[in-house]
C-alpha cells in the first residue's frame, strides 16, 4: 500500500520551520470558459474545519489531509529560494467538476 503521502526531506524541514503543521486539500480552479478543476494544494496551517480531514503525525509534523488525497502516490515538495519558498503537491491528479 502507498504511504499516506510522501514528504521530501526539504519539505519536512520547511514545514517544521513554519510551525510544524501542514494541510493538504483540494482547491477549485476556474477556467476561462466556465470549467472547474480541483487542484491539490499544501498550506502550512491547520484547516479551519478539521472534521473533514484526517490527521496524521509524519516526519515530526502534523499532517491534515483530505481523505480522497491519501494513498494516491502524492509527494510534498518545496520550491523556490530563501524567503520565496513554498510547498507544492507533486503527482496530483486533475479532476474536472466539483
Amino acid at each position: 500500500m502507498d504511504p499516506i503521502i510522501e514528504i521530501e526531506e526539504k519539505a519536512a524541514a520547511f514545514i517544521k520551520q513554519q510551525g510544524g503543521v501542514v494541510t493538504v486539500r483540494f482547491s477549485p480552479r476556474h477556467g476561462c470558459c466556465g470549467g472547474t478543476s480541483r487542484i491539490a494544494i499544501a498550506e502550512t496551517s491547520a484547516p479551519k474545519e478539521t472534521s473533514t480531514f484526517e490527521c496524521h503525525q509524519l516526519q515530526g509534523a502534523t499532517l491534515w489531509i483530505a481523505p480522497e488525497l491519501t494513498h494516491q502516490g502524492l509527494r510534498l515538495r518545496v520550491e523556490g529560494w530563501w524567503k520565496l519558498q513554498r510547498l507544492f503537491v507533486d503527482g496530483a491528479p486533475l479532476r474536472a467538476g466539483h
